[in-house]
């Protein structure tokens, strides 16, 4: 909930309480939050009155307050009314409003340094001296989730993420330009990887059940305490870039379950280029016809059986023969052999890394 949002429904409740109307002014005198549509006192006055030394000014129809935030003076309260009361009720919401506004100062404040921390923007001494001043513990043991949708900056989604960790007062969840929405998790003792992979699974669940929208989420090794979140962050960003281009059937990407993937990012494009030449000459993976391709992934995901993937696909196992042999004539690859399938497999992740890096 917005500081504006939460000021009003304070206001409403003050008013329904005490009968009386309240109205917070911004710095340039525009209203901000109030509770009826009563005429305000003057520019003039209003001016005055910040300029003055006085916290408090009161006549006969209404008080006038000052709301102080780190030393300035953005806000100005008005109260409207007669009474004895108006005074103390008036210095009461000032107290209120106060802690309302340190409240959400502070929780901005966090969200901006676990933002600069993420990317690295402090030295090690700054980052502990910062996480001090804001409450923040600089030894928890902690995990990196980077959440992406089919929609940049989706709103939806990130509401229902905050829904979901809202009762984890420890966890921050922010968002670094269109890289996608940032989980910072404090963990506890006892939690391990498996527990952080039903984590990831819970949240491309939750928000296909709840924000409709198709997600996928990574995660990082964990880190022990603020000088490793930054690299845990780099950790979660590679893991969702591998997994997009090597894994695509998934949804959810550990950094230490990237399998050969990892191998393959790690390597220079000529290195890869010249393994597709090797392998394919003069032809490319893009010649064999998409049926064919959903054959062999399918081949390979029974581990080789030509009985089972017959099975699956409602395929002749002589079609299944046929096919193979094609591939075989046009790249003298046996698909039906360990070592060629190898070959061919591997084939086809480098060739869809080249081919994401030609996207880019």
């Amino acid at each position: 909930m917005s500081v504006q949002r939460t000021l009003q429904k304070y206001m409403d409740n003050w008013k329904r309480i005490s009968h009386l109307d309240f109205c917070l002014l911004l710095e340039d005198n525009s209203v901000f939050v109030t509770t009826c549509e009563k005429r305000l006192p003057s520019a003039a006055k209003l001016d005055d009155f910040r300029q003055s030394t006085a916290l408090c000014l009161a006549n006969t129809t209404y008080c006038l307050y000052k709301i102080t935030e780190k030393s300035d003076v953005p806000y100005l309260l008005v109260v409207w009314g007669s009474d004895a009361s108006v005074s103390t009720i008036g210095e009461l919401a000032v107290c209120q409003i106060q802690s309302i506004l340190e409240g959400f100062s502070e929780k901005n404040d966090k969200n901006s340094f676990m933002q600069k921390l993420l990317l690295g923007n402090y030295t090690e001494v700054e980052a502990f001296n910062r996480a001090r001043k804001l409450h923040i513990s600089t030894t928890a043991r902690r995990a990196v989730f980077l959440v992406t949708t089919r929609q940049s900056q989706d709103e939806h989604a990130l509401a229902t993420i905050k829904n979901i960790f809202s009762a984890r007062t420890h966890d921050f969840i922010t968002a670094i330009d269109d890289s996608g929405i940032i989980i910072v998790r404090e963990l506890s003792s006892t939690e391990t990887y498996e527990n952080l992979e039903d984590t990831a699974h819970m949240l491309v669940d939750m928000l296909g059940a709840e924000a409709m929208t198709q997600a996928w989420v990574a995660y990082s090794n964990t880190a022990d305490d603020l000088r490793e979140l930054s690299s845990a962050y780099k950790e979660a960003r590679t893991a969702l870039e591998i997994g997009k281009i090597f894994y695509a059937e998934r949804a959810v990407f550990g950094y230490r379950t990237l399998g050969i993937g990892r191998l393959i990012y790690q390597l220079p494009v000529s290195i890869c280029e010249m393994f597709i030449e090797e392998i394919f000459g003069d032809e490319s993976l893009d010649s064999i016809d998409g049926e064919t391709l959903a054959i062999i992934r399918t081949f390979f995901e029974n581990n080789l059986n030509l009985s089972e993937t017959s099975r699956q696909l409602y395929v002749h196992r002589n079609t299944l023969v046929y096919r193979f042999e094609k591939i075989q004539k046009k790249f003298g690859l046996d698909l039906r052999t360990f070592e060629d399938a190898m070959t061919f497999k591997l084939a086809m992740l480098v060739a869809g890394y080249l081919k994401s890096k030609s996207l880019q």
